[in-house]
């Protein structure tokens, strides 16, 4: 793709292409999947709303046996609340990996921040059939790239956050939202 100048999405990390030269006339989005893409841009929007950010949270979910200690994350339902273990990110924060079983899949991002009357939490969550949620996570992606939304070069999803997001809800994606004052 990048020896044809032609700009690709792809669902995996990628981590190992990051310093690759060829995409300069074009764009590659990695991670464009519900850990790397969709989580982050949660947090992303949430922390443009705040006038300060002071802490911010990011967890997923994965595939996998369910942990039995660890970082409590509550997800929106049907996945719920569950154990989650550290991960290292890109990004300043605390990111939380859930492993669970089923068909189920979710994202949940928590901001805190300063306002001028004090300290507020934005926390937004997703959680649908994991099919659906990482196909929603790959096709905004691509919607975004295709309508060249997306600087070129090699990027994660964070780095069109807003685009991303309104790609995400408009192909379907539903997101609950609990702000606090």
């Amino acid at each position: 793709a990048a020896a044809a100048g032609v700009s690709c999405v792809v669902w995996a990390d990628g981590d190992d292409l990051t310093g690759h030269p060829g995409f300069a006339a074009s764009s590659l989005m990695l991670g464009a999947n519900v850990a790397s893409g969709l989580a982050p841009c949660l947090a992303a929007h949430e922390a443009a709303l705040l006038p300060a950010e002071t802490h911010r949270t990011i967890a997923w979910t994965e595939p996998g046996r369910p942990l039995h200690r660890g970082e409590a994350v509550s997800f929106p339902e049907p996945v719920g609340a569950h154990w989650a273990e550290k991960r290292p990110g890109p990004e300043p924060g605390d990111h939380l990996a859930a492993p669970i079983e089923g068909e189920w899949a979710a994202a949940l991002a928590r901001v805190t921040g300063d306002t001028a009357t004090g300290t507020a939490t934005h926390i937004v969550g997703v959680a649908d059939l994991a099919v659906h949620i990482e196909a929603l996570a790959l096709a905004a992606g691509a919607l975004i790239v295709a309508r060249s939304e997306f600087p070129h070069g090699i990027h994660r999803p964070a780095a069109a956050a807003e685009p991303y997001l309104l790609a995400a809800l408009r192909a379907g994606l539903d997101v609950a939202v609990h702000r606090s004052a």
